[in-house]
């Protein structure tokens, strides 16, 4: 018999196998794909010196997260590298709006608003600790007031306000392009969030790039669980736990809609999961090109992300757009994220050649190939684009959910960024991480602190079974264990 079973290898499903066995538990992880990872796996797609990352591939959580930290990713010979610009966001007929990773010089682009960005934002860098540990928390514990003190005046503006108050169209259209990110309504208290996260992040520890990929960090963690005995399966599809082998306890990195296909839940659970909610759907499109990216605006080469949306860029637009999709309407213009990992990683460009990964926000399910749509959008700032690109291929929303189970029609939140969802992932229970079932839990970013690849949902969801892990056997010898469980 195992001491631990955790279905899923996606950041959260390995964080928490990382996190049982530094307690000194035998773990069993089992995976559906030839490979580990999820979110964070990394393909050469068309060129097999060329990689391209599958889902994530841009890391603002890497060096903040707890969780992510205690990996010390850098000592494992990952580096995390940086463009000059943390992203950017293209205007049609004006210069783009640049978020330098220093806040001086972004401020002296952003002119009269300047100031005011300087405002909203010097504040969360000063207490940036604080705000993380407020936003990975499980929200089931006191909050950080110190980081209730900064958000508290700067969270209402960005809800109900499209551009937060700020004035002119760079400034309004940088923050609406990071309050995207939280793939809602726009403007809404769960983008709210987002922007002023991701936000002042890109003036701090800014948004890396693995070197090498995505998939560097998911070998990590990997390489970390078999070295403390623990052991992986892949190409392992589990359609019922009561295939699993005998164990303690079960970590499931799963979505709600996979739980209740898997996991012989009572009926009561099973109704409350039904009336969880999934949001719109992302599609993608990678390309292989030839070169840098021809931008009409070269600052836009200095970002690693570039954020477009709407006809024009404008922070109204894109606001449209994300509501309208977000109510299931197709809009001509979706908010797309376009990521060019060479530009913080030059090894990423092989022979001159070099991946561009990008998404489209669409309404959930969605079945349209992206690809004509998003090269179009990419064109329209990039003169020229086309005729760099080597190959290419699109994945549908639809196809993105089949592809993995997590990303229910293309929903790689794993659920809809509403303000009930945040606060009550995935049903209205104290734990959230908790099932009926013995031994059994949840740790998908259907938890909280909910998604982005920050390892805190498998982390908080090891942590409550360790606590009552003594209900059913003792703990190891505490010998054993690291400060990782007492901390």
């Amino acid at each position: 018999m195992t001491d631990a079973v955790v279905v899923g290898s996606g950041p959260n499903g390995l964080a928490a196998a990382l996190t049982l066995a530094r307690a000194g538990l035998r773990v069993e992880v089992f995976e559906a794909h030839e490979s580990v990872g999820g979110g964070l796996r990394s393909e050469p797609l068309f060129d097999s010196e060329v990689l391209h990352d599958i889902c994530a591939a841009v890391h603002p959580m890497a060096l903040v997260s707890p969780f992510m930290r205690s990996l010390d990713l850098e000592a494992s010979g990952v580096a995390l590298v940086h463009s000059p610009a943390a992203y950017a966001h293209p205007l049609k007929g004006r210069p783009a709006a640049v978020a330098w990773r220093d806040l001086d010089a972004t401020c002296a682009e952003l002119g009269s608003d300047g100031p005011r960005w300087r405002r909203l934002m010097l504040p969360l860098m000063d207490r940036s600790a604080d705000v993380v540990d407020l936003m990975l928390a499980t929200q089931r514990t006191p909050p950080n007031l110190r980081a209730l003190a900064v958000l508290a005046p700067r969270l209402p503006a960005q809800a109900l306000r499209v551009g937060g108050g700020l004035r002119t169209e760079a400034a309004r259209a940088l923050l609406t392009g990071v309050a995207a990110h939280g793939i809602g309504r726009l403007p809404s208290p769960a983008t709210a969030a987002v922007a002023l996260l991701l936000g002042h992040l890109a003036h701090t520890t800014g948004w890396p790039v693995p070197r090498g990929g995505s998939r560097a960090v998911a070998a990590v963690m990997a390489a970390r669980i078999e070295q403390l005995g623990g052991r992986i399966h892949t190409g392992v599809r589990v359609d019922d736990l009561r295939d699993l082998p005998a164990r303690g306890l079960t970590l499931l990195d799963v979505s709600p809609r996979e739980l209740a296909r898997i996991a012989p839940l009572p009926s009561g659970y099973l109704r409350t999961l039904s009336r969880y909610r999934y949001g719109p759907g992302a599609a993608k499109a990678d390309f292989l090109v030839e070169g840098a990216i021809p931008w009409s605006d070269p600052r836009l080469s200095l970002a690693t992300t570039i954020h477009l949306g709407g006809a024009h860029g404008t922070a109204t637009e894109l606001a449209r757009a994300e509501t309208a999709t977000s109510r299931g309407l197709r809009t001509p213009h979706p908010y797309i994220i376009v990521v060019d990992p060479a530009a913080a990683d030059p090894a990423r460009a092989v022979r001159g050649r070099r991946p561009v990964w990008a998404y489209a926000h669409v309404p959930h399910g969605d079945t349209r190939d992206p690809l004509t749509m998003i090269r179009a959008a990419i064109e329209t700032n990039a003169p020229g684009f086309t005729d760099t690109v080597i190959a290419e291929r699109g994945v549908s929303a639809a196809r993105l959910g089949a592809y993995n189970a997590n990303y229910v029609g293309g929903d790689i939140a794993s659920g809809a960024m509403t303000l009930w969802q945040t606060l009550a992932r995935p049903v209205p229970r104290w734990n959230p991480y908790r099932t009926p079932l013995p031994g059994t839990w949840l740790c998908s970013s259907a938890t909280p602190p909910g998604p982005s690849v920050h390892g805190m949902c498998g982390y908080h969801a090891a942590r409550a079974a360790l606590q009552a892990w003594p209900a059913a056997q003792p703990l190891p010898p505490a010998d054993q264990r690291t400060r990782m469980l007492e901390g």
